[in-house]
């Protein structure tokens, strides 16, 4: 399960990047052809704003490009008694990735929820096992199994 976790990730992360990429080359295009017809304050507008937007992409594709480097780092094989970076953690009621804050996905009708260990769940779970419970927000949690 861990692996089709971690390959599900990893295809929306690059996806992600795909569409990035594409923006930031399109806006670039935009800006050379409009450089070429264009003069006057108005023309001088069109080019901040465009610079402005590709500034944007550019940092989100970095975000992106850091949730990934964190994903290669992790080993879908490895399997540990203690929680760390890449653990599938079944808690009650929920299952858990310990990796990068990415959205919710479903496989074979189980949702897996991904987390960061810098998050206050995942700060909580680091270097812990299969037994500890631990409450955050009045919600209490119990370790039921780490993958």
């Amino acid at each position: 399960m861990k692996q089709q976790v971690l390959q599900r990730y990893h295809h929306i992360l690059q996806d992600r990047i795909d569409i990035f990429r594409d923006m930031i080359s399109g806006l670039t295009e935009d800006a050379q052809n409009d450089a070429k017809g264009s003069a006057g304050d108005k023309h001088e507008t069109a080019l901040s704003m465009m610079h402005i937007e590709q500034e944007k992409l550019n940092y989100k594709l970095q975000e992106i490009l850091s949730q990934k480097a964190i994903l290669d780092k992790i080993d879908s094989t490895a399997s540990n008694t203690k929680i760390s970076l890449g653990s599938l953690v079944q808690t009650n009621g929920m299952l858990l990735f310990v990796s990068a804050a990415l959205p919710k996905i479903t496989i074979e009708n189980t949702t897996i929820i991904a987390i960061s260990p810098q998050s206050p769940l995942g700060n909580k779970l680091m270097g812990n096992s299969v037994g500890f419970t631990f409450e955050i927000n009045t919600t209490k949690y119990i370790i039921e199994s780490i993958q």
